[in-house]
Order: structure tokens, then sequence, then C-alpha cells
């Protein structure tokens, strides 16, 4: 009688493989393909920029590295995890993946300071008083002593944002995913928030953002990718993806925005 194997969602992961894998990722909402055979690699400690007009499946693929987005066919691993086993506690992924929206979606009727520290207590179960330390370090990580006890509508957008990367910092994440965390700013406040994610990016966290800020994917980033109608067009290190564009699609695109 032969022995059968059953195979686990789990891989034995080791710093020296990619932090996350995407592997052939379809996702459609309906009839419209929103993702068509998504493949990329994020290394520990990479900054990743994925770039491409409205439409075309950029903030779908973080929503489903993240689990908040079930994918069609395809595998996501975070760590060797497969995101989307039936069995992934879901819970566990988010302790290592955070992630930072458009809005900033606060509390409003919390402090700066309980915002940041809500999840560690009420999710993770920590000691109030350590987390109240981290919560205040972190919030001078994002350059805002003094405005721990302030009230979401009491700070500016770039602010509040700012306290939204705090919250999630505070998780204490392996990978950090930003969707388009300034295109809701004004042009102000958006170097506030991009000097605080340069900095976490200078700090060696692992970062993938999308974004419409040329300029800073081309200072930050370690690879960009171009996305269009879902598919992954062409990739590179920044001073030769803005330079040499292969794809015509690419190259239209970089001409109507750059």
């Amino acid at each position: 009688m032969t022995a059968t194997t059953t195979t686990t969602a789990t891989t034995t992961w080791t710093p020296d493989q990619p932090l996350v894998q995407v592997r052939d990722v379809k996702k459609s909402f309906g009839a419209l393909t929103v993702l068509n055979g998504v493949s990329l690699d994020i290394a520990k400690r990479e900054v990743i920029c994925v770039i491409g007009p409205s439409g075309s499946g950029k903030s779908t693929l973080l929503r489903c590295i993240n689990a908040l987005v079930p994918i069609d066919s395809g595998s996501i691993l975070v760590e060797g995890q497969e995101v989307h086993d039936p069995k992934l506690d879901k819970l566990a992924l988010r302790r290592k993946v955070g992630m930072v929206f458009q809005q900033y979606n606060l509390f409003p009727h919390r402090t700066a300071l309980q915002n940041v520290m809500m999840a560690p207590i009420h999710v993770l179960k920590r000691d109030k008083a350590e987390v109240e330390k981290q919560a205040r370090k972190l919030i001078r990580k994002v350059r805002l002593e003094g405005k721990e006890n302030s009230y979401p509508g009491e700070l500016s957008g770039g602010q509040q944002q700012r306290i939204a990367i705090a919250r999630s910092l505070a998780m204490n994440p392996d990978v950090m995913l930003f969707d388009e965390v300034t295109a809701a700013l004004d042009p102000e406040t958006v170097k506030e928030v991009l000097v605080t994610i340069r900095e976490l990016a200078q700090d060696g966290m692992t970062c993938v953002l999308v974004t419409h800020e040329m300029g800073f994917a081309r200072e930050v980033a370690d690879q960009v990718y171009f996305t269009d109608r879902g598919i992954l067009v062409e990739s590179g290190p920044p001073k030769e993806f803005f330079a040499n564009p292969r794809d015509p699609r690419t190259k239209q695109f970089l001409d109507q925005i750059l």
C-alpha cells in the first residue's frame, strides 16, 4: 500500500527567497478582467512602485496580496504562506502585511494616539503600557510629536495619512502596501507623506506602492512595474525604466504624464 502525501499551503520560507511571490494571478469582476496573469516577486527590504493608468488593476493587486479581494486563479505566497488558502488565518496574514489606503480610515472619535494603539491592544492583546510606549515612538517617527491627543478632524490630510501609516506600523508588519496614499492630498502635504515613506524604505521596510508620483518612484524604487489593462507590461530599475521604456504602451503612458 502506498502512502499518500497531502500538500499544505505553507512552504518553508527562508529570507533569501522573495517575501511575496505572485504567480499568474487572474481576477475578474463580472465580465471585467482586472488582473490577467500577473506575476512578480518582492524581495525583503525591496521597494516596488506600481504605476499605470486608472483601472489597470494596480489597487486590486494590492488588495489580493492582503486577502481583501479573493483571486480567481494563480497563487500569492507571503513568506511561503498561500494567501488564498481557505484555511488561512487572515488576521495572522494582516500582522505581516500592513496596508495604508487613499482614505485614512481613522476613527474620528479617537485621538491620534488611541488610533495607533487600538489594533495592538484589541487584536494582538498586547500590554497597554508597552503599546502606548511604541505608539508614541511611532508618532515621533512620522514627525507628529505633540499631536498625540489631537482628533483626526483637527489634523490636516497629510497628518492624518501619517497617523494611518503609524497605525499600520504598530502591528510590526514585514511588508507595507501603500495604495495611492497621496492621491487625496494637496501638493503641500504630499511631500510630508512621501518623506515618511522614504524614511521607512531607508530603514529597510519592504514597501509596495501604487503611485502617480513619478519623481518619487524614480527616487526610491528598486523596481518600477507598469500595468495596463490587467497585464504587467514591463518592469525595471527606475533609471532604465524611465529613460528607455521598451513597450510602446509604457512609452505612451510616460509621455502623457512626464
